[in-house]
């Protein structure tokens, strides 16, 4: 099981920094996507093939330019003009951009660049974003650099870069998911942990299949994952470092199940559900610390989520006789719902920026990812189907990924990511059967 120390020495090769190019550049704020909840126009870009300036690095130069592409492109709010329809042709990265030729196809924002390997085998990336009709740059040129086995991190970095720059948003392509893979008949399935890029790619495994994983969760600088595992028969809580694969109980409590954990945001914090004498309620501990009980009525309270500053807890309860949102301070202490619409509450995640809370619903036969404001107010289904549940926050708190279940018998769970203005409804690719997914924080 050396999946993962390739893993970490990746990230530790991966650049840590973006080095801005000694080249004359302008801000400008004349390209700019204004995200709303209205219909979007993609915004059309070019990205010609990268420029391989020596000769090991022309199918990195390829690759790296298709996964920039992708990474926009599957955002929706972005549309690649392809290269058959060029006019003008990149030949070096140095050379002036004719902005008329990419002004007559359309083309409003352009992408240049150049890729190199070095005598050690380190690759770097170098590029330009331009805005075609301010006939100038965006922001400077960068230069990143890291190992040739992290070519797919650098082309999300430049990815992040172009997204931020043109919608004012926060970075998230260079991340990644945990989730747990599946495999088998319903009334047998096998269950492992895994994680891969945010896109589907790269995935590797955590655990092996047998005993049934669940929940898994990252801590708040992704080295770290949280899970529920029912190795001993019951479920229990255990902690992970990513690139050890040892993975360790976290919680010992005799009689009783704990179940449901996360990370609060210090990462030293973890508040999760305890089930004991058929009663649940909410505790919090730290690691290798004692525990201390949080909620005390005679009703199931699980699933709990941190607010980005630690002050407060949103979790799900049935102590109004049907499962419905909650937040308390993260001390403890008197709750208030927040949810009051049709219909049941449950697995609430609060946003990274800490405006919105995600949550599954259930109603009418159908099941719904949909957020809110943290005061209840302003609900919005996003989705609908079968069966969908679990949310997980992209790093920006832009984009919510999910697990949505086929009907039927032979019905599999497959991860999906939403935006949340509900536009944008995708299939994240794995291998196989996937649920439970939880997003990383932005990788270093």
């Amino acid at each position: 099981m050396m999946f993962l120390r390739s893993l970490a020495k990746a990230a530790v090769m991966a650049v840590a920094a973006l080095l801005p190019l000694a080249l004359p550049a302008a801000a400008q704020d004349r390209l700019r996507i204004e995200i709303t909840e209205g219909v979007i126009e993609p915004l059309p870009f070019a990205i010609p093939t990268f420029e391989a300036e020596t000769p090991q690095a022309a199918q990195l130069a390829n690759d790296i330019t298709r996964v920039i592409a992708a990474d926009l492109v599957g955002t929706g709010l972005f549309r690649e003009v392809p290269a058959s329809s060029h006019i003008a042709r990149i030949t070096s990265f140095s050379s002036p951009v004719s902005y008329p030729d990419w002004k007559a196809i359309n083309v409003q924002a352009l992408i240049t660049g150049a890729v190199s390997v070095d005598g050690s085998g380190r690759t770097n990336v170098k590029f330009r974003l331009h805005d075609v009709f301010a006939d100038n740059e965006l922001g400077e040129g960068l230069q990143l650099g890291g190992a040739s086995s992290a070519a797919r991190r650098l082309a999300h970095k430049v990815a992040d870069q172009v997204y931020s720059r043109i919608t004012g948003e926060g970075a998230y392509f260079d991340s990644r998911v945990v989730f747990v893979h599946e495999e088998g008949p319903k009334n047998a399935r096998q269950k492992r942990l895994g994680v891969m890029d945010y896109d589907g790619a790269n995935v590797q495994y955590l655990t092996d299949s047998s005993s049934i994983v669940l929940a898994p969760r990252f801590s708040p600088t992704g080295d770290r994952v949280l899970y529920t595992s029912y190795s001993s028969g019951v479920p229990e809580i255990y902690m992970m470092q990513v690139g050890a694969l040892r993975p360790q109980k976290l919680i010992e409590a005799q009689g009783a199940m704990t179940f449901a954990p996360r990370f609060g945001p210090d990462g030293n914090t973890v508040v999760y559900s305890e089930s004991r004498g058929g009663n649940t309620d909410i505790f919090v501990t730290s690691i290798g610390g004692s525990a201390s009980k949080l909620t005390n009525t005679p009703s199931i309270e699980t699933a709990p989520s941190y607010s980005p500053d630690g002050s407060q807890i949103v979790f799900e309860s049935d102590r109004s006789g049907m499962q419905q949102l909650y937040i308390m301070s993260a001390r403890g202490g008197e709750a208030r719902r927040i949810s009051f619409g049709e219909g049941r509450y449950g697995t609430p995640v609060w946003s990274p920026r800490g405006d919105l809370i995600a949550f599954t619903k259930q109603h009418g036969g159908r099941f719904h990812i949909g957020v809110m404001r943290t005061d209840g107010s302003e609900e919005r289904l996003l989705t609908a189907s079968f069966l969908d549940e679990g949310p997980t926050w992209s790093p920006n708190g832009r984009v919510i990924m999910f697990t949505r279940q086929s009907a039927g018998a032979g019905g599999q769970p497959s991860l999906y990511s939403v935006d949340i203005t509900g536009r944008n409804l995708r299939r994240v690719p794995t291998p196989g059967a996937a649920s439970d997914p939880a997003w990383s924080p932005l990788l270093p």
